[in-house]
């Protein structure tokens, strides 16, 4: 199956609609999603029922003092939860989301499918993919990057050249369009090690992107990547690997998980728990990865993060070394 990105899907709040997400998931293997924060925010009054909505990122939520974070870390996971909920088809509060030690997410015992999270002022965007792996990445399209130091910290050689030969015009569009690819290709190689934006690159033309090595020869590998506008002022870009899984069409919650958590999924529920067989943990348990201090996409934050330094890992599509370990 040729890997296919499509452009983002809005979903306007739990109610959906969600058919044209499992069409688009059951058609090209990927499916983003995106929502604001205003239409994801649980409605006045029903915050004793945030515990089980958010499940273990209750204890998360917790931590913040500043109410405008609760509110964007309610709304992100909600429309995480709730999506992935419509592709496995079963209830939101019944996914269990939880984090690997780098702080990206993914569903327990889900393993057919991998899920990335972004968000920036109110924007918010999801990815699903039953392909192999995924990384997202959203940000402002008049973010201010040309002529700031970004091009120096975060542009390879040959990606410097193509600004320089793209002209004044098409400058900041361009850097927005590099910044956000990097950074989804690093959500979506994942585990916490660390390499520079300037030790990869991104070739672009009007149709698509394609991974590069820094003098700008092509880097290989089963990666497809897109970029596209999303509510009306903003970029999403995300990145897809192919692990060659082939072509499953069916990811419901029955086919996808695990045989022994489908098992204990059929048995009898915990008297008063609506937890079957207590698959979601202890109600008041604590998953240590997701005590940790996350930013936007659910990644640890790094203090003083350099502009080109990113948490990342795993198979860089033939770049070759990567930076510096942490």
């Amino acid at each position: 199956m040729t890997v296919r990105i499509g452009r983002p899907l809005s979903v306007r709040g739990p109610r959906g609609p969600w058919q044209p997400v499992r069409d688009e998931l059951a058609h090209a293997g990927t499916v983003l999603v995106y929502g604001t924060m205003p239409d994801w925010l649980p409605p006045e009054g029903t915050e004793a029922e945030l515990p089980r909505l958010l499940g273990r990122d209750w204890h998360r939520y917790q931590t913040f003092t500043q109410p405008r974070l609760r509110e964007r870390f309610t709304a992100s996971r909600l429309l995480l939860r709730h999506a992935a909920a419509a592709i496995l088809r079963t209830a939101p509060h019944l996914v269990d989301l939880s984090y690997q030690p780098g702080g990206r997410p993914y569903v327990r015992g889900c393993d057919q499918i991998d899920v990335s999270l972004s968000h920036t002022e109110e924007m918010m965007v999801v990815g699903i993919t039953r392909m192999g792996r995924v990384g997202v990445d959203v940000e402002r399209a008049d973010r201010r990057l040309a002529h700031t130091g970004s091009e120096t910290q975060a542009c390879t050689p040959y990606e410097k050249r193509r600004l320089d030969a793209g002209g004044e015009e098409r400058r900041n569009d361009t850097m927005v369009r590099l910044w956000t690819l990097k950074e989804a290709y690093s959500k979506a190689l994942g585990q916490g090690l660390r390499f520079r934006f300037t030790e990869f690159g991104f070739a672009l033309d009007d149709t698509g992107a394609w991974l590069v090595r820094p003098d700008g020869t092509p880097a290989g590998g089963s990666w497809t990547f897109g970029t596209f506008p999303a509510g009306g002022r903003y970029v999403v870009s995300a990145a897809v690997f192919d692990a060659g899984f082939g072509e499953p069409v069916d990811v419901a919650v029955d086919t996808t998980l695990d045989e022994g958590l489908f098992d204990a999924l059929l048995a009898a529920p915990r008297p008063g728990s609506g937890d079957p067989a207590g698959l979601l943990g202890e109600a008041d348990g604590v998953d240590p990865v997701a005590g940790a201090q996350l930013a936007d996409d659910g990644r640890q934050v790094v203090a003083d993060r350099s502009l080109g330094q990113v948490e990342a890992s795993g198979d860089l599509g033939g770049v070759g070394p990567a930076g510096g370990q942490a």
